[in-house]
């Protein structure tokens, strides 16, 4: 069985997927609005970021600011 952080990680990483989906918004494209932000990435330090789920929350924030989401409701992961 998966340990909790382990659990929470991949929690965050579906979420965020998800989140990218419905934005109709890929690595590539996130990657360019990131660096537009301030914030360098690439295509492929996203990907690792995501897959890996365990990315810093100032990740998380600046991705959902990123994708024009407002609202975080962590009580709809479980």
């Amino acid at each position: 069985m998966a340990g909790s952080s382990d659990r929470w990680a991949d929690h965050a990483k579906r979420h965020l997927k998800a989140e990218l989906k419905r934005a109709d918004v890929g690595y590539a494209e996130l990657a360019r609005r990131l660096t537009e932000m301030g914030l360098p990435e690439t295509e492929g330090s996203v990907t690792v970021k995501i897959n890996r789920g365990a990315f810093p929350a100032w990740f998380l924030f600046a991705v959902m600011k990123a994708i024009g989401i407002n609202v975080l409701r962590v009580e709809e992961w479980f």
